[in-house]
């Protein structure tokens, strides 16, 4: 597992835990790091709290539109933070490709949701992908790229419609592209 996809896991427990207590996301970072047993979030899990906490406003907005026939409150809890996630580093980590981001969420969503959060978190995210464009952050973190290992000519073959998005090739497994 990648320094980066255990970030994202970390970044995940306090975004979940956040939503569960309805506190800030900035507040329970702030909890654990006071914990004497508390391991480092590490700075790009606290990066991507700060981020989504935020502009918190923004990517729910986006969520409310793009997840069609969900709203925010029926969506499993897992599948909001794991897509809060994804939309910051869509939208915010110019330094992530945005097909590493889409495939780190739908592995996450394997590991922690239902049976169906995988597809439906790739086709909310495809969606988001195409349509919105990204933002240039105030800075962009000194963190390298994160390219997961991703080719960028390939397609999504997990089925989501994402309303002919070049996702850059990445499919949602992180599987090699497909050969010409």
């Amino acid at each position: 597992m990648s320094a980066r996809t255990k970030a994202r896991k970390r970044a995940l427990d306090v975004l979940f835990a956040a939503d569960a207590r309805d506190v800030d996301p900035i507040t329970v970072m702030t909890q654990r790091a006071e914990q004497a047993e508390a391991v480092p979030m590490g700075e790009y899990a606290e990066e991507i709290v700060r981020g989504v906490a935020e502009h918190h406003g923004r990517i729910d907005a986006l969520l409310s539109e793009y997840s069609e026939g969900w709203t925010l409150s029926r969506m499993p809890a897992v599948d909001l933070a794991i897509l809060r996630i994804a939309v910051y580093e869509l939208l915010y980590s110019l330094d992530v490709p945005e097909a590493v981001a889409v495939d780190e969420a739908v592995e996450l969503a394997k590991t922690l949701s239902t049976d169906n959060s995988p597809r439906f978190v790739n086709g909310v995210l495809g969606q988001i992908m195409v349509s919105v464009p990204r933002t240039s952050p105030k800075t962009v973190g000194s963190h390298g790229a994160d390219t997961h290992g991703a080719d960028t000519h390939g397609a999504d073959s997990h089925g989501a419609d994402t309303h002919g998005a070049d996702t850059h090739g990445a499919d949602s497994l992180g599987a090699n592209p497909q050969q010409d």
